[in-house]
């Protein structure tokens, strides 16, 4: 009969062993794909807020009145829209603001009614803090086209333009009374103030 040969105390030890480095290379790659993966849903999920955020800017100045404000200092401009139908809280007119935070260079949307910033504290306004971590926040106005420039530390710019913001005629200036060709007559100044008696 033949003798069934065994592993030997050796075998199986060097069999462990290399299992071992074997598993430790696999959780390595298994950790590097978990990694790649939470970096690829963290950039995919700041590109969607970065477009949801440039999706939202576009509509509030396309279905605006054309009234705009805009304050540009060195990177970071401050837009007022003084009167939009693009209203995240149902309101029927919103006045909406974007500004960016000094502290983290966060981009903020204000909405609410006929309000001027600062805002005083117990204004009712709606502030939803957009992106972080901005570092170009740039819009230009020439005559009916607005152009709007995003940037962040972690993706790269979006840029778009507006076209056919018309902006509000002046105000009809109202007509004076000239008040010393009323007076004029003194007879009908009189007669007006008898008539004013009944």
């Amino acid at each position: 009969m033949r003798q069934k040969r065994a592993f030997t105390l050796i075998e199986v030890m060097v069999s462990i062993v290399l299992l071992g480095f074997i598993l430790a290379v696999l959780y390595k790659s298994l950790d590097m794909v978990r990694f790649s993966n939470q970096h690829l849903y963290n950039h995919l999920n700041n590109s969607s807020t970065h477009v949801k955020a440039a999706n939202t800017l576009y509509l509030d100045i396309l279905k605006s009145d054309g009234n705009l404000t805009i304050h540009n200092k060195e990177e970071f401009s401050r837009l007022c829209i003084h009167s939009t139908q693009n209203s995240l809280y149902n309101l029927a007119f919103a006045q909406v603001c974007w500004v960016v935070s000094k502290e983290d260079h966060r981009l903020l949307r204000i909405e609410g009614n006929n309000y001027k910033l600062p805002a005083p504290f117990d204004e009712p306004l709606e502030v939803d803090s957009i992106i972080k971590d901005m570092t170009k926040f740039h819009i230009d106005r020439s005559g009916d086209n607005v152009l709007v420039m995003l940037a962040t530390k972690k993706l790269e710019p979006i840029s778009f333009l507006v076209q056919g913001i018309k902006p509000p005629p002046p105000p009809k200036k109202k007509k004076k009374i000239d008040t010393k060709k009323v007076n004029k007559d003194p007879k009908k100044a009189n007669e007006g103030s008898k008539d004013d008696m009944f």
